[in-house]
């Protein structure tokens, strides 16, 4: 027969153990959230806990995150300031958060991947905020496993459906047709998308100009390079269009590191921004740094992190809430890359130009 709750006492592991008739070793491990007991034990272990003490049940967990960068350089510029925005939130709320770097093959299956060891150490570490380039799979283990996770939604190859998780998006899509529409608004007709559509951010900026363009009556056009070096993608989908002869008065890049390299590809080629072409990027991680500085589509990484921060805490405390995804806006900003055209003005194709390999 269980016992009461002490009145006036001090409830303690000795206390709930004797009432579930387990060890204090047990009681521990259970209220550390430690995953590796029997599933029976840890209900009655808990029970006891929430009718001693139910502040018990938080009292002693730890409360630490871990930020996982999957397949991504560890200081790349956006997932850095995802994890700053995600440190300062978990600083708010008390919490700590541990970096882990992350590598696997993106075309794997669940069963072939494997987590991190520490991940196992639900004692240790409460729940995960899952940030670089990561697939389905990835996903469909976490949930598997049980672990709780929040995922920057924009860099995940085909998500799977969520139970125990969420996630959250910076709204590239969006941009890029606010972008579209203000290139138009330019008088530019001749306007190419130039990145890598097979990754999913490119692939969703590519949606959002498509939208646009299609809108306008346009044709949609997209330089696309399959390589995992954004300037590489921009120099060589550049030198491609301006060797093809192709009509174009604007090039829009999916992201900044993109508009780099178009910026050097079109520099060899003796043109210059934006007197010949206007460019665009998206993202706004080295716009300012580029000359003539680049228009661009603005994102909020450090809100991304607090939004994931808080829909994980969320999840902590309600375990069983039903998955979210939240869209964090864009912003469109007005740099000196791009200038008007008379709508008919003659594209660059017509200029003399020496090519050079």
């Amino acid at each position: 027969m269980k016992k009461s709750p002490p009145k006036g006492g001090k409830v303690g592991l000795r206390e709930i153990a004797e009432a579930a008739k387990v060890s204090m070793a047990t009681v521990s491990r259970v209220l550390n959230g430690n995953n590796r007991v029997d599933p029976a034990i840890q209900t009655a272990v808990l029970d006891v806990a929430a009718k001693f003490d139910p502040s018990l049940l938080q009292r002693n967990k730890a409360k630490t995150l871990a930020f996982l960068l999957s397949n991504r350089i560890m200081l790349h510029p956006f997932h850095s300031r995802i994890l700053s925005g995600a440190e300062a939130c978990c600083a708010v709320h008390g919490w700590d958060v541990v970096f882990l770097s992350y590598n696997y093959p993106l075309n794997v299956q669940r069963d072939q991947l494997h987590l991190p060891k520490i991940l196992d150490r639900r004692d240790l570490i409460r729940a995960v905020i899952v940030a670089g380039t990561n697939s389905g799979s990835l996903i469909e283990l976490l949930e598997h496993e049980g672990v709780p996770y929040v995922a920057l939604g924009n860099n995940i190859f085909d998500p799977p459906p969520l139970s125990k998780g969420d996630l959250v998006f910076s709204d590239e899509t969006r941009g890029s047709s606010d972008m579209t529409r203000y290139l138009i608004s330019l008088g530019h007709r001749n306007i190419c998308f130039v990145g890598n559509s097979r990754l999913p951010w490119f692939a969703r900026c590519l949606a959002g100009y498509v939208q646009a363009m299609e809108e306008a009556g346009l044709s949609p056009r997209n330089s696309n390079v399959d390589s995992e070096d954004d300037a590489q993608v921009g120099y060589i989908a550049t030198k491609s269009l301006i060797a093809r002869h192709e009509p174009v008065t604007a090039i829009f890049a999916g992201n900044d590191a993109t508009a780099h390299g178009v910026y050097k590809a079109l520099r060899d080629c003796g043109l210059s921004i934006p007197d010949d072409i206007s460019v665009a990027g998206c993202d706004d991680t080295v716009g300012e740094w580029l000359y003539p500085s680049l228009t661009t589509i603005r994102e909020f990484p450090e809100q991304l992190g607090k939004q994931m921060i808080e829909l994980i805490l969320n999840r902590i405390a309600m375990p069983g809430c039903e998955s979210k995804q939240i869209t964090v806006p864009t912003e469109l900003v007005k740099r000196e890359s791009c200038k008007p055209i008379a709508v008919g003005a003659e594209p660059i194709r017509k200029k003399a130009i020496h090519i050079t390999s």
